[in-house]
């Protein structure tokens, strides 16, 4: 049996470590593309990148924008305004 004062250092440890992967882990999120001023506004599954920026710009254009990218190099496209 494991004496008491080993048990709380392994649980101190394992509890420092579950805090501090998410504080130093980075953005799961694309990077934007070439150009300034492109805002991240989420991921949709597409076809194909024309199809994805086609069905995007109407919500664009209605939330102050007027340009889409989609990123194809993923299944799921994140999709960039500006």
């Amino acid at each position: 049996m494991k004496s008491w004062r080993t048990r709380i250092g392994v649980g101190l440890a394992v509890g420092a470590a579950a805090v501090a992967i998410p504080l130093t882990s980075t953005a799961a999120f694309a990077a934007p593309p070439p150009g300034d001023g492109w805002v991240p506004v989420g991921a949709e599954k597409y076809p194909s990148k024309a199809e994805c920026e086609a069905k995007e710009l109407p919500n664009a254009q209605a939330n102050g924008y007027h340009e889409v990218w989609c990123d194809d190099s993923k299944a799921i496209m994140p999709i960039f305004n500006r």
